[in-house]
């Protein structure tokens, strides 16, 4: 518990507001930390006396001491969880020293106590990543998964959906972003943690689909309101089965990669035509497109993306491109020429929308 790492931490912060000398010693009674450096790895005997005896030890400048190559000051005895880890010397004249002494003893153990709720704290988020990802596996072991979910006090009842944040710019720390989630989902049937360095997955439990995406509406607003830039969350669908929750992950980030870039909360049900889609071999799909597309202006597409955006209303599509009625109309014309399909027609419409969506997919991918 008493780390180097956090014995040289306590002695710099102690040091620089004391202007004292401060050395910490472990069980052993070797400094592992001092605001000089020279005595680092030597043995304190007072500090020795002190874990034998369970008290203070004060050695005084002209008193006669037995405690070899210890200088006068205070040695106290750094207790945690009602056991001695550790003892701290404050070198200097122990009447001076003597009235601050129980003061640094108590801000070194309340460190070590922080540290400690902090390693807790990682500890618990790591295993809630490693049951994650344990279920994403095509088969994984049950009793391991379960023994882990009672460690971190988490209890997983069907239904399960798992949903993705996308982070962009203006990043928290991963924290924060956990304890968003954790203020507003309950943390006994939910699992909330990384698994990308800009992705962050939550895994519900025991909770019906419409209450979940209240919650991640809410979630989205906290993020926006500490100013995070345009967060997006994708969304698998219910499954009712442990096995089956890799599925729903993945549809998540489907819902991430096929839906509208500008649209904060994507369902799977939004975009699954396009799964479906983005499903088929990458040769089937450019055979696909450069048959109905074929040279087709960029111009051309994207007249077509506004056109089936604007539900094929020719009106609001041309208000949408800033473009006069009769412009959008010849557009249309030179589609249908091109293709020979109607963009105007049901049935062409259908092999129109399906080329303009693998198109789209691909040029994500640029």
């Amino acid at each position: 518990m008493l780390t180097q790492e956090i014995a040289s931490e306590i002695v710099k912060q102690t040091t620089i507001r004391l202007n004292r000398n401060i050395n910490i010693m472990n069980k052993k009674g070797t400094i592992i930390a001092s605001g000089d450096p020279n005595r680092i790895n030597q043995v304190h005997f007072g500090a020795v006396e002190v874990f034998r005896t369970g008290k203070a030890l004060i050695i005084n400048e002209h008193g006669p001491h037995q405690w070899e190559g210890a200088l006068p000051g205070i040695n106290l005895p750094i207790e945690f969880q009602q056991l001695i880890i550790g003892v701290i010397g404050i070198t200097g004249n122990p009447k001076e020293i003597m009235e601050f002494g129980e003061l640094v003893k108590m801000i070194t153990e309340m460190m070590i106590q922080q540290s400690f709720m902090t390693e807790q704290l990682e500890w618990k988020q790591r295993l809630k990543e490693l049951v994650f990802e344990d279920l994403l596996e095509d088969s994984f072991n049950q009793e391991l998964v379960q023994q882990r979910l009672n460690l971190i006090g988490t209890k997983l009842e069907p239904p399960y959906q798992v949903a993705v944040l996308q982070i962009g710019t203006n990043q928290l720390k991963r924290s924060d972003y956990i304890q968003i989630f954790e203020d507003i989902f309950d943390k006994t049937h939910t699992l909330i943690g990384f698994f990308h360095a800009n992705r962050l997955f939550i895994l519900t439990s025991k909770l019906p689909e419409t209450r979940v995406k209240q919650k991640l509406l809410t979630v989205i607003q906290q993020l926006k309101s500490r100013g995070i830039i345009s967060p997006r969350i994708g969304i698998g669908l219910v499954v009712e089965t442990e096995p089956h929750i890799h599925h729903s992950f993945d549809q998540s980030l489907s819902a991430l990669t096929l839906g509208n870039s500008v649209q904060d909360l994507i369902t799977y049900t939004e975009v699954e035509t396009k799964a479906l889609i983005d499903g088929l071999d990458e040769q089937t799909k450019q055979q696909f497109i450069e048959r109905i597309l074929g040279d087709l202006s960029d111009k051309l597409i994207d007249t077509l993306e506004h056109f089936f955006a604007s539900n094929l209303n020719l009106g609001k599509c041309a208000k949408r491109m800033y473009l006069h009625r009769n412009s959008l109309i010849y557009r249309i014309k030179k589609i249908k020429e091109h293709t020979g399909y109607d963009p105007q027609q049901l049935n062409d419409v259908i092999t129109l929308q399906l080329a303009v969506w693998i198109n789209q997919m691909y040029k994500k991918r640029v």
